[in-house]
């Protein structure tokens, strides 16, 4: 499962409206085929495994992080059934799929069939992975991720309002891997007009995954795109309007303070990327007002699932504590 797992980040932030599934297949305790969701969502993983697998997959155990669909598209088959015609014997399931097409008739099919079915290893993780999939069946909205880039002091850009550069290289590097994971970026105004950032992505071989632009404006804007950078500027109204958003099941927050501040007040930060520069900035721009009202309602609500050294800088990734 932790293949199958790793296999699914492939398709990250590139098979929306789908999700980023990912399947092994295992015959005799050898791996016969492997797959995960191709972008835009065909095929899926375990079409891709079975036809790697071929007539292997006849007896095998598959390993898929999602429970295979049960609905007929006319993108392609259901992948219970095409299980079924494999001839397989048991497949391990990590997360039953929400979407009510299947929702549990997917592992009844596989079980009416004679297939054995197991469900639940390794669903902390996939949950986690396809987190963005998940939250928009579930809460109608994308899955938020806020990058927050900050000095020791705490500061997010000069008093001037510029903050190129807080990170060094090594921490902007992963800041770019992460916007290749996401469906969307976003930023205000106020670092349009300072940065004018282009918010591409800029990693060798990867340039063609860089997301959809939005900024946040109550007003359209009329910003055209810097020469270098072809994505066309999109206007999002307010924090709350990301539920309105089409094919868009991740985003990705990245600045500034102002724009930090308004979802985190509306409470629509899941995921906070933290990336602490070994500098004091003195007198700089920090987070306004998100409305605590006293320092106990901001305790618990942040649990840390990573931490690493980006050069000469740390990464802190924390996660929204929701009921």
């Amino acid at each position: 499962m932790g293949a199958a797992l790793a296999l699914g980040e492939r398709g990250r932030g590139r098979t929306t409206p789908n999700p980023n599934v990912g399947c092994v297949i295992v015959a005799d305790g050898i791996v016969v085929g492997r797959g995960w969701t191709q972008p835009g969502g065909r095929p899926h993983a375990e079409a891709m495994a079975l036809a790697e697998a071929g007539e292997k997959s006849r007896g095998a155990t598959v390993y898929t992080t999602l429970e295979p669909c049960a609905h007929i598209s006319t993108r392609g088959p259901a992948c219970s059934d095409l299980l079924q015609l494999a001839g397989v014997a048991r497949v391990v399931v990590a997360l039953g799929d929400p979407d009510l097409r299947t929702n549990g008739a997917g592992v009844a099919r596989l079980r009416d069939a004679g297939i054995a079915v197991d469900l639940g290893l390794g669903a902390a993780a996939a949950r986690s992975a396809m987190v963005g999939f998940l939250m928009r069946r579930q809460h109608g909205r994308p899955a938020v991720t806020l990058k927050l880039a900050l000095s020791l002091d705490g500061a997010t850009a000069m008093g001037s309002g510029a903050s190129q550069w807080i990170t060094g290289p090594q921490a902007r590097a992963h800041a770019h891997l992460e916007r290749t994971r996401h469906d969307a970026i976003l930023v205000g105004r106020a670092t349009i007009d300072a940065d004018d950032p282009t918010l591409d992505v800029r990693l060798p071989g990867l340039e063609a995954r860089s997301p959809r632009r939005f900024i946040l404006s109550r007003t359209p804007d009329l910003h055209h795109p810097a020469p270098d950078c072809a994505l066309p500027w999109e206007n999002l109204a307010a924090p709350d309007a990301i539920g309105t958003l089409q094919a868009i099941d991740t985003m990705l927050v990245e600045g500034g303070p102002t724009t930090a501040a308004a979802f985190l007040s509306a409470d629509l930060v899941d995921r906070l990327l933290l990336y602490r520069a070994p500098i004091v900035v003195g007198g700089g721009r920090t987070l306004p007002d998100i409305g605590l009202s006293d320092l106990s309602e901001a305790h618990g609500s942040w649990a840390m699932t990573d931490a690493r050294t980006l050069g000469s800088d740390r990464l802190e990734v924390y996660e929204r504590v929701r009921e």
